[in-house]
Formats: C-alpha cells, sequence, structure tokens
C-alpha cells in the first residue's frame, strides 16, 4: 500500500511512504477492538467508590428495645441497615476493574483499528515536523490546512516534542502521541489520524 506524503501546509511533497499490509490492510476484528477499548476504558476508571456497613457507622451498640413483648420486630443496634442512618448492605466498595488481555489480542486490536481508518480514507502521512514555539494557533493552521479543524484528530510521532504537545493541547478533541502510548480507544475516536513518515516503520516493528 502505497500513501502519499504531506507536508504541514497540507501540500504534497511527491514522496509516497510504503504502508505494510500485514498491519494497515488486515480484515478488522470487531471483537478484538471491542475487548481493547473495554479493557482500556475499564483500566481508566477510579474505582474509589465506598458506602459504609454497620460495622462502620458511628453510633451506640445498646440494644435499643427489649427483644419481645413490643409488637414490632426485634431490633439489637441502631446502626441496622433496616433503620435511617443505618450501614449499608453490599455497598459498593474500593476495587480496580482493570482486567488481562493477551498481548496478541492488543495487537491484532490496533492492526485491526489502523485498517479500519486505512480503508475509510482517514490516515493522512504527513513530514516530520516542528514549531520554533509552542502557540496554538500554528496546529490550528495545520489542522485547517487538512480540513481537519474542530474534528477529533489524533498526530503519533516517534518520539516526544514538547512544541507539538503543548500547542496542541488547548484544542478540544486533538490528542498527540508517540507510538509507544498509542491506544485503539484513541486511534477508533479520531476521524482523521496523522502518522509522521519517520513512525511508520516503528510501528510496523511493534505490531507484527
Amino acid at each position: 500500500m502505497d500513501a502519499i506524503i504531506y507536508n504541514n501546509k497540507g501540500e504534497e511533497t511527491g514522496k509516497k511512504a510504503k504502508l505494510s499490509k500485514e498491519v494497515f490492510g488486515i480484515e478488522p476484528n470487531e471483537h478484538a477492538i471491542y475487548l481493547d477499548v473495554k479493557q482500556f476504558l475499564a483500566a481508566n476508571r477510579q474505582g474509589t467508590h465506598k458506602s459504609k456497613e454497620r460495622a462502620e457507622i458511628s453510633g451506640s451498640t445498646r440494644k435499643i428495645k427489649r427483644q419481645k413483648g413490643t409488637g414490632t420486630a426485634r431490633a439489637g443496634s441502631i446502626k441496622s441497615p433496616v433503620f435511617r442512618g443505618g450501614g449499608r448492605v453490599f455497598g459498593p466498595q474500593p476495587r480496580d476493574y482493570d482486567f488481562k488481555l493477551n498481548k496478541k489480542l492488543k495487537k491484532l486490536a490496533r492492526k485491526s483499528a489502523f485498517s479500519v481508518k486505512a480503508n475509510e480514507g482517514q490516515i493522512t502521512v504527513v513530514e516530520k515536523f516542528d514549531f520554533d514555539a509552542p502557540k496554538t494557533k500554528s496546529f490550528s493552521n495545520f489542522l485547517n490546512n487538512f480540513e481537519a479543524l474542530n474534528k477529533k484528530s489524533i498526530l503519533v510521532l516517534d518520539e516526544e516534542n514538547k512544541n507539538l504537545y503543548l500547542s496542541s493541547r488547548n484544542l478540544q478533541g486533538v490528542k498527540t502521541v508517540t507510538v509507544s502510548e498509542l491506544n485503539t480507544y484513541d486511534l477508533m475516536r479520531a476521524s482523521k489520524v496523522f502518522i509522521t513518515d519517520s513512525v511508520i516503520g516503528k510501528i510496523e516493528e511493534i505490531l507484527k
């Protein structure tokens, strides 16, 4: 698969990049994508929810009324869940929602996501570029050159670039990541995926 390489002004450079069919041209596995996205979202849940059970409620431990002869049900503690202000039965407790996925399945999910985006024409290869200083307007102009302004976009770099990161972070729906930070969720939610020509080899090396 050949892809045209553009500069950051949206102009063709006359060069082409080869995209491996093993990464960008496979039959997408939708279930693998679903599982990887589900695992990513689950891992990002805080899981800090907590309610107090009867042993954790402040209150007297004395028996509040006699056992028999009251005409009502027996009660041994004001902290019982049947009373207002009592402890909660089987309430939520802090927990970790993350679950394990095999490495091969996660690779398949990412290859499937790249293939989906390639089939839909949402992958754009650009020359490696940088800004002289962090400036949101510069990144806005870059997106505007590709008609991607105000759209969910992701720029995949081969290494961290502080100027590009700082220039993009104030734009809603825009994300700048390195290859190691790339995940299926970000790929699938983006309507435009920008990858630099220098990062293609690393992506294929990781996912093959």
